[in-house]
Parts: structure tokens; C-alpha cells; sequence
């Protein structure tokens, strides 16, 4: 299975996507958008930064579990990683994320 970004629309009708590996797992969720061409865009941005390693900030939740952002160049949040158990899990999510975005195809998944 390919990588892809999955567009999404919100209980309170707003649109997001997720970014999923080749293996179907979520390694990356975007914010809400008022529009669904924003969260298109917002797919485009991720494809057009996630290779560069300065973008992806690293954090610690306040239950001291490993997850990361996306930045643009503008420095806004484009999505966020889920938790991880460790340091090292994180880092390979990061990568995941990196191989997937570049060539990931755009699903509209909309109700």
C-alpha cells in the first residue's frame, strides 16, 4: 500500500487530513481548516517541507511521551505526531514521515 494523505471532514464540519505510512499507519495530523482546500494546501505544505529536518520540532507531552510537529517555513504548525514510547521511536516516525510525504497521493475521504 502507497503512502497518502487521507482529507477528512470533522464532526463540527471542518476538514483535516492525516498522513499515513505504506503500512496504513497515521504518522502525521494536520490541524482543523475552515475549508477543504485548505487542508488540501495544508498536504501540499507538508510535501514541500518534510524534508528538511529543521522543520520537525521535538517534544515532550506532560506525560513524558515523545511526539513531534511539522513546521512550515512561515513557523506554523501543518501537523502533529502522535505519542511515542521513546526518543528512538519518535525518530523513526520523523523518517517515516520524510519518505512518505514526497510522493503520497491526495484521498478525499469526505461524508
Amino acid at each position: 500500500m502507497a503512502s497518502k494523505f487521507e482529507i477528512k471532514t470533522a464532526k463540527d464540519g471542518q476538514f483535516f487530513f492525516n498522513l499515513k505510512a505504506g503500512n496504513g499507519e497515521v504518522i502525521l495530523t494536520s490541524q482543523m481548516y475552515k475549508a477543504k482546500a485548505g487542508a488540501v494546501n495544508g498536504a501540499e505544505s507538508v510535501r514541500s517541507n518534510a524534508h528538511d529536518d529543521s522543520l520537525f520540532e521535538r517534544k515532550v507531552s506532560s506525560g513524558d511521551k515523545p511526539y513531534f510537529t511539522l513546521k512550515a517555513k512561515n513557523h506554523q504548525v501543518i501537523g502533529k505526531s502522535g505519542f511515542y514510547k521513546s526518543a528512538a521511536a519518535m525518530e523513526k516516525g520523523i523518517e517515516s514521515v520524510k519518505r512518505s510525504a514526497a510522493d503520497a497521493r491526495i484521498e478525499e475521504l469526505l461524508e
